[in-house]
């Protein structure tokens, strides 16, 4: 088995039309989805352009036919599950049922900070997360939701027409401690993972954190009564990892390790001027790894 490809478009292109035009490079590779980034902003690109996701998807949608649509990943540190389900179910009729969702807990990074907001643990992050998943599940599958939680409330919430992809556009959780993995086994259609969190590892670092996480999902999956190959594997290539992309046998081995590891998705980022991300002169290889 030949691993799916998916290629992350950063919304920091400029103009939106050079965003539009990698989108439609994607889709003419046949590249299976196009992520883009849902934050406000990133650290280490702070202080160039940064545009909204949804808008950047929504003119995505307009000028695409078959590649499918992502945001990576959306959080609580500054989207509220009811305007987000109203902007999440537009995006899915927008683009004829091709959208996917990441979802995470959120960092204590500049969205958490951004609103004026204290910072809080990481144990109340995934609190937070916790209440804010069930909402938007609930939101995306029901024509009118009231619900009255700890955080967040919804008071006759309606959601008409609905999402195109039903019960409700797919989830892709992110995240590898045991309560993302338990959030998961709950909601998610899809996991994703960059590896280990705040470390900086090695190649055989990398897979060795991949293979494990990935066995933690295995074992929640089980403990909520779900078969392993219920929920789609995707690992994400940091923005700054070039060894993959070193020669065609490199990244051919790595795309065969994942596989032998359980995963089902490689997620890469699409060129850029600046030179992170995948090499521009690595492209052909990739996509004839993928066939």
């Amino acid at each position: 088995m030949t691993l799916a490809l998916s290629a992350v478009v950063l919304p920091d292109r400029h103009p939106v039309s050079a965003f539009l035009d990698d989108v439609r490079a994607v889709e003419a590779a046949g590249v299976g989805t196009v992520w883009t980034y849902d934050h406000l902003s990133w650290p280490t690109l702070r202080d160039g352009p940064w545009y909204g996701s949804v808008p950047l998807l929504a003119a995505a949608a307009a000028v695409t036919t078959t590649v499918r649509l992502g945001l990576q990943v959306a959080s609580p540190n500054f989207r509220h599950p009811v305007p987000f389900a109203k902007e999440l179910m537009t995006l899915d009729q927008l683009c004829g049922g091709r959208l996917e969702v990441g979802v995470g807990a959120g960092t204590e990074g500049p969205d958490a900070t951004v609103l004026g907001d204290e910072p809080i643990s990481r144990r109340e992050r995934f609190e937070r997360f916790a209440e804010w998943l069930g909402l938007l599940d609930q939101l995306l599958r029901e024509a009118e939701t009231t619900v009255r939680g700890p955080r967040y409330r919804a008071v006759d919430a309606r959601q008409l027409p609905g999402c195109v992809q039903q019960p409700r556009v797919p989830f892709t959780v992110a995240g590898a401690g045991p309560k993302a993995l338990g959030a998961v086994a709950a909601y998610g259609q899809a996991w994703v993972t960059f590896g280990p969190y705040g470390v900086e590892v090695d190649a055989d670092g990398w897979f060795a954190a991949l293979g494990e996480q990935s066995e933690r999902l295995t074992a929640a999956l089980a403990a909520a009564g779900r078969p392993a190959d219920d929920v789609h594997r995707i690992a994400l290539l940091d923005l700054d990892a070039h060894w993959p992309f070193e020669s065609r046998a490199r990244y051919a081995g790595t795309v065969a390790q994942l596989d032998d590891l359980g995963f089902d998705e490689i997620s890469v980022h699409w060129p850029r001027r600046d030179g992170r991300g995948m090499p521009t002169g690595a492209l052909d290889f990739v996509l004839a790894v993928h066939g």
